[in-house]
């Protein structure tokens, strides 16, 4: 039977593959060797049984109980042990997509090489980490002394984000508190910690005051609580109009705060003071 003839370029096709295999293992002979792009190694994210992404299976969680799930809504109780490093791999996932979108090199420059999961660790562990784990325990004492004195804690910082742009909001917080002898005490760090958690999530400064206020009446029961914030909006300093200098300050006063006005106007006048 006649040999099979082979075309002399897929010959020689095959013959360099060959010979890019061995290298520089055969001696005495010079060989050209290709430099192959090493693929990067993909996290797949945590999916169920069926196949469906993480998120989709939270999201199904909370709409069987009907609850809201809006961008600054806590909803650490529909997140199971160890599923939140599953939801940072997602948002990796589909967050180097966008930096594909936008044209970005994420192989051969070394500085974006894993920043899809850099941004995925920050949204999910950080800036945004107050809608995915459960409220700061906290501490509360009797009031044996029967305070019924003003206390003002502040300024305390604030990192947030809007969430219509997903800017930074960087500002200070201050917390008025007129205790009665039926309210509870609460150390100062844990106005600190509360606040932290309110705050980071997307949200607008106006509803994240409400919430705070809110949060304290809820667990101090005082006479009158007030909260004052004031911060810079990045939204719009460092888009849009580009007003470096402008801020938002906005308030909350609950009861006596808001039938007094002699103690507002003292909370206020100490505020201004820091």
């Amino acid at each position: 039977m006649p040999a099979k003839k082979i075309p002399i370029k897929t010959a020689l096709k095959k013959a360099t593959a060959r010979t890019a295999k061995i290298g520089k293992n055969v001696a005495g002979k010079k060989v050209i060797t290709k430099s192959i792009e090493k693929p990067i190694t993909k996290i797949s994210p945590k999916k169920d049984e069926a196949g469906t992404p993480l998120s989709i299976v939270i999201r199904k969680r909370i709409q069987a109980e009907k609850a809201r799930f809006h961008a600054n809504d806590n909803i650490a109780r529909f997140i199971q042990p160890g599923e939140l490093e599953g939801l940072v791999d997602e948002v990796a996932e589909k967050m180097q997509a966008v930096l594909e979108s936008l044209v970005i090199d994420t192989v051969s420059d070394h500085n974006t090489q894993n920043t899809s999961r850099r941004v995925a660790k920050m949204f999910v562990q950080e800036v945004f980490n107050g809608r995915y784990v459960e409220q700061p325990v906290l501490t509360k004492f009797p009031n044996v002394s029967r305070l019924n004195e003003l206390m003002i804690i502040g300024p305390i910082t604030v990192r947030s984000a809007c969430s219509h742009h997903l800017c930074p909001i960087m500002g200070r917080i201050w917390i008025g508190v007129l205790p009665n002898k039926e309210s509870a005490l609460i150390g100062l760090s844990k106005y600190s910690r509360l606040t932290e958690w309110v705050m980071c999530r997307p949200q607008i400064q106006e509803e994240a005051v409400v919430e705070l206020a809110d949060m304290l009446e809820k667990k101090i029961k005082p006479i009158g609580v007030a909260v004052v914030m004031d911060a810079d909006h990045f939204c719009m300093q460092w888009r849009g109009v580009k007003d470096r200098d402008s801020k938002m300050i906005n308030s909350v006063m609950r009861g006596a705060f808001l039938k007094d006005s002699n103690l507002r106007r003292e909370f206020l006048a100490l505020i201004e003071r820091k």
